[in-house]
């Protein structure tokens, strides 16, 4: 079934793109990690628009969510603008939410990509603006770095915003970086911490082919959502895919069991048709392992949900690479041949 949200354009060469930071004031901070990674936007013949707030200093910025809000309602206001992209993330953004115009947001659905923080502004325009959202790396955080990724995943964040394709199958890779070098160094530039193997995703349960729109984004941030008017109404769950990743925090095993538990008390495990649980940063081998077995206790054996597919481990979030993943589009999971695909188009 097609998805229910609209799909913004594809991108082409000429475009401009708004550059914002509705969170935290990275641009200000690193100006040289900033620059790099619009650098790598203008290397596909993209323009760039940047806002009064875009490169305010981060003191400054965190005291004027209403100023980000109106940069963010300008953005989508502007027919000139054809993607909109987040600088970097934070830890404020919900405070932007009672500022944001639904109607200038919903008359004029575009491309609008981030992750971890702005999971608010993907989950706002998602559910109010009911438009397809974008899940993925920023502006500083995945694209400033894209150089240093193989050739598959460079062509992957290319086509998930140029290219009109009426699938996606995602593949795992083989490493992973924990995040980049220290900024306050202008020396390192955008560069990767050192790769690390990755074991894979992990099929922790669930046979055959299951199939639902996702949702989804960074699980602490979606924790301040809750209860919230900007919270999923319990009908919204039914037959979704749930994707959830965790922060450069590191939030805890324990944090992350009782989190899923709130989600079990609302019976989201019992409406899903399957739960993405994206690779932890910063977690070793041996809390990898305790943060399955922990997933896997909470859904299959607290709320008795024993048939829907759990994958964990996924390339999706705070580690690189990560996939873009589009929020109201049709995914796949197929558990026999342990592949992850969208199977619509997610570009308009």
């Amino acid at each position: 079934m097609p998805s229910q949200y609209r799909k913004p354009r594809a991108l082409t060469p000429g475009d401009t793109v708004a550059v914002i930071s509705p969170s935290w004031g990275g641009p200000s901070e690193f100006p040289h990690i900033f620059e790099a990674g619009l650098n790598v936007l203008r290397g596909w013949g993209l323009r760039i628009k940047e806002y009064p707030s875009t490169r305010l200093p981060a003191a400054e910025l965190a005291r004027q969510p209403a100023l980000r809000a109106h940069d963010v309602n300008s953005a989508f206001a502007d027919h000139t603008v054809a993607a909109i992209w987040a600088s970097i993330g934070g830890d404020d953004s919900v405070l932007l939410l009672p500022h944001l115009n639904r109607q200038v947001i919903a008359a004029n659905p575009k491309i609008l990509i981030g992750f971890s923080d702005n999971t608010t502004l993907l989950v706002y325009a998602h559910l109010w603006g009911g438009m397809v959202t974008f899940h993925g790396p920023s502006v500083m955080a995945g694209i400033a770095q894209l150089s240093k990724f193989p050739a598959r995943h460079r062509t992957h964040i290319h086509d998930m915003l140029f290219a009109h394709k009426s699938s996606c199958s995602y593949k795992s890779y083989t490493h992973y970086s924990n995040g980049y070098r220290d900024w306050s160094d202008p020396s390192y530039g955008a560069e990767l911490k050192p790769l690390q193997f990755s074991r894979g995703w992990q099929f922790l349960q669930g046979n055959g082919v299951h199939q639902g729109e996702v949702f989804g984004g960074c699980i602490e941030v979606l924790e301040w959502l809750k209860g919230s008017p900007y919270w999923p109404t319990p009908d919204f769950w039914q037959g979704k895919i749930l994707f959830l990743e965790t922060s450069e925090e590191k939030p805890s095993v324990i944090d992350v069991t009782r989190w899923l538990r709130n989600y079990g008390i609302q019976n989201i495990f019992t409406k899903v048709a399957g739960v993405l649980i994206g690779r932890a940063r910063d977690y070793s081998l041996s809390e990898q392992i305790a943060l399955d077995v922990a997933v896997l206790n909470v859904i299959r054996d607290e709320f008795g949900a024993t048939t829907i597919p759990i994958v964990t481990n996924v390339d999706i979030g705070h580690t690189d690479p990560q996939f873009i993943v589009p929020l109201g589009i049709s995914m796949q999971i197929d558990c026999h041949e342990q592949r992850i695909s969208l199977t619509e188009p997610w570009l308009s």
